[in-house]
Order: structure tokens, then sequence, then C-alpha cells
């Protein structure tokens, strides 16, 4: 099991940590102040009251199985890197680092950060994505130019087979999943219904009414793709 450290237990931080917690991944929480430790104590696998910036107090925490940092403190820019440089000491890959800046994100990719996070710039992106592109539930920018979305499944490809639809031939896209609701009535007549996830879907699986598809492409022909699920 993935394990990972949090430092810095401010919303951003805290918000992490809670997510990574109800994923069941096990969760390191640091932070010097013990208000914020005792409420993270109730979620994350091990929360601890510690000044990051002492790399003697850092090594003392013992972080040695640790798959990946983040380092939430944004504000306090001399504390994010004096933390960045700490973890990359104890050799700890990757570190992900959040700055406010971008003079910010520059000097923390040089002590070794290995990616900067931008959380407010992020967020205004989805968020503006979400109302640009309301078919478009959920989105992840991989690059510059390449995204993972998640999105309703066109009318056209309803009723047809993968292959039939040629989507990497005609789209430029790869369909990477499909999450399909499954609907079952019980005895006492009640409907409950549960989600199915496709992974790695191959040219003989089919795509029905109602499934949604979590594709990977150029931003250009992710547009092709949510201009298709647009048409009635």
């Amino acid at each position: 099991m993935k394990q990972f450290a949090v430092i810095g237990l401010g919303r951003f931080g805290m918000a992490v940590a809670q997510y990574l917690s109800k994923k069941g991944f096990q969760v390191v929480a640091l932070d010097k102040d013990k208000k914020k430790v005792e409420i993270a104590s109730e979620f994350v696998t091990k929360a601890v009251e510690v000044d990051a910036t002492d790399e003697e107090a850092l090594k003392e925490v013992g972080l040695k199985n640790i798959d990946a940092a983040i380092v939430g403190i944004g504000k306090n820019v001399e504390a994010s890197i004096l933390i960045t440089l700490n973890l990359k000491e104890l050799g700890i890959t990757p570190v992900f680092s959040k700055a406010f800046t971008t003079l910010q994100g520059k000097v923390l990719e040089k002590i070794g950060a290995d990616r900067i996070i931008y959380p407010e710039k992020e967020m205004g992106e989805k968020i503006a994505e979400s109302l640009v592109s309301p078919e478009i539930s959920e989105y992840i920018k991989l690059s510059t130019t390449h995204t993972l979305v998640e999105v309703e499944a066109p009318r056209l490809f309803e009723g047809k087979t993968l292959g039939e639809l040629e989507v990497h031939t005609k789209y430029g896209v790869q369909v990477i999943a499909i999450k399909r609701k499954i609907t079952h009535t019980e005895k006492n007549g009640k409907i409950t219904s549960k989600e199915k996830i496709i992974i790695a879907p191959g040219p003989m699986d089919g795509i029905i009414m109602g499934d949604k598809l979590l594709v990977l492409g150029e931003d250009k022909n992710i547009e092709k793709i949510r201009k298709l699920t647009n048409q009635k």
C-alpha cells in the first residue's frame, strides 16, 4: 500500500490528507500547529507535530518508506523551500510542492521539487472547464497538449463496439475505460444500481446508452469528442 507524507495542514494540505486517507492510503500528516495535527489525527495514519524546516526534526519522524510527499505550504516561501529541500535531502521522490507564484515555482524546481502545484490556478481552470463544457464531468491536464477526460458517450457511439467506431483512427483519442451503471431489481421490488468500470476496453467492447468514457488524447481531438457529445 502506498504511503504519503503531507506537510503543512492548511486548507490545501488538510484536504489532500483527507482525500488520500478516504482512498485507503497510509498518510503521515505533519505540521507545527498542535491543533491542526489533532484534527488530522482523526483520519490519517499518523499525525506529527513537528517543524519540518528543521532537517534533524524531520529525520526523526521517519519517512523512509514514503512513496511521495506533498508540501502544502505556499504563502511562507522560505518554509516551503526549506521543507522541499529537506525532503529531497532525505531521498524522497517524488515531492509535490505548492506555490503561489511562478517565481516561487521556479525556485522550488531548482532545488528539486518534482512537480509544482498551483492550487488556485488549477482549480480555476477546472471550474472554468466545467462551465464551458458541462458534458465533461472530470478532467486531468496531463501536459500542455494532452488531457484525460470523462465524457458522456456520444449517441453516435451507442450500440457499436470500439472496433466498429475506430475511435483512435477517426478521432485521434484512446478510450481508457468505460463507466457503466448496472441496475438490479431486488426481491422486494427495490431498484438498486452500482457502477461497473471496464478497464482498458478492447475492440469487442460495446457502448450503450448512459455510458461514460474515460478518454485520453490531444486537446484538439478531445474537442472533437466534446462536439459529438453535444449532438442530439
